[in-house]
């Protein structure tokens, strides 16, 4: 190898220079420009400031000791990209099972694994901007929370692990064909809601209620199969369902609006849009007198009046249970779509009386009980 440096400069301590081959047994080639000023060094070598640039050997034992200075990760480290279409209390909830379960089972962020989290902000364009981005990074497993993101994240990629979550039903988003094993690369948790118990919840709450509004996004395919389960649940109640929906999450006020009149009580199910928007809703129920239960407990503390749901860090950690199977080696088709079944039922008593309605000590006896914060 040849260094061929143009010109030196102690004044200005700069250097311009190129490697060329220097082919064994032949001369070197001259210098660009003329000959080479000669500058004394150090080393006594009048074309190279520094003496480890001398030699070949010298080039190679710099290089490798820049090497075993540089950091370096385990053999064995794992990777876990993790995306959500939107951040509220139960997403992140799902989200942070997931990283608790991964420590709890010997994978931890820094050691022996990365772990990866990118939220949508909401926007569908930028989950599939994600998903794609998460492709081309190639983790071990891609964990999808919520359904527009799972479908983005489904939809791109045939071959890497994709471990679903918070999907209510994942057969009609499409991300499996069925609840069983698949064969596919695809698996995760429901957070399917028994809306059967719902509407006996907003009976519970409002016992002269015949009708129930409900709130969802109509282009969230998970929302709209909600919608058609709870009006067959509401009419075997003997009760009818008034549908107010909100495409976007600045739609959800004026969607609760339109219920007035129409609703005895507001039905929010766990859609993203409707839950990033939740404090619209309740300002609307507060002023109409028109109570709001939900399917999503962490929404009592923001002013439902009574949830029945899944608790989510649960569904996180359900999830994460899977995601390390899959890292251990199984086949992600091999494992079938799970559900959850740990309920929680969450009332607040401040929240019912700014909404109109009294709480019964039977329900209170029986419910976890909290405040608006």
């Amino acid at each position: 190898m040849h260094l061929n440096c143009a010109k030196y400069d102690l004044d200005s301590e700069r250097r311009s220079c190129s490697t060329q081959f220097q082919p064994p047994g032949f001369p070197a080639p001259a210098p660009a420009g003329g000959a080479l000023r000669r500058i004394p060094s150090p080393s006594g070598d009048p074309y190279v400031k520094n003496a480890l640039l001398r030699t070949p050997f010298s080039a190679m034992a710099l290089a490798l000791g820049m090497l075993a200075a540089a950091p370096s990760f385990a053999a064995d480290t794992k990777s876990v990209a993790v995306t959500a279409i939107v951040e509220h209390p139960a997403l992140d909830a799902v989200r942070d099972g997931v990283k608790a379960e991964l420590k709890a089972s010997g994978y931890e962020e820094g050691k022996n694994l990365k772990f990866t989290y990118q939220s949508a902000q909401g926007n569908v364009g930028t989950a599939a901007q994600i998903a794609r981005k998460y492709v081309g990074d190639a983790p071990d497993v891609i964990v999808a929370i919520a359904t527009p993101s799972a479908q983005a994240v489904v939809a791109s990629t045939k071959t890497i692990p994709v471990v679903y979550s918070a999907i209510t039903d994942p057969v009609a988003a499409k991300l499996v064909k069925n609840w069983d094993a698949t064969g596919t690369n695809v698996t995760g948790v429901s957070d399917l809601s028994p809306l059967e118990k719902h509407v006996a919840l907003i009976k519970q709450v409002v016992p002269a209620a015949k009708r129930i509004g409900v709130i969802y996004s109509p282009g969230e395919a998970n929302s709209v199969a909600i919608v058609e389960s709870l009006k067959k649940a509401a009419s075997a109640a003997g009760m009818t369902v008034a549908e107010a929906a909100a495409a976007r999450t600045v739609d959800v006020p004026t969607a609760a609006q339109s219920l007035i009149g129409k609703a005895d009580v507001i039905y929010t199910p766990t859609d993203n849009n409707v839950v990033s928007a939740f404090e619209g809703i309740v300002k609307v129920a507060q002023q109409a007198k028109l109570p709001v239960v939900a399917a999503d407990t962490a929404t009592v503390e923001r002013g439902a009046v009574a949830a029945l749901g899944l608790n989510y860090s649960d569904i996180g950690r359900q999830t994460g249970k899977i995601v390390v199977r899959i890292l251990k080696g199984e086949k992600p088709g091999t494992i079938a779509s799970q559900t959850s079944t740990n309920f929680e039922l969450v009332v607040n008593p401040g929240a019912a009386k700014l909404q109109g309605v009294t709480l019964s000590d039977e329900l209170l006896k029986t419910a976890k009980v909290v405040s608006t914060k």
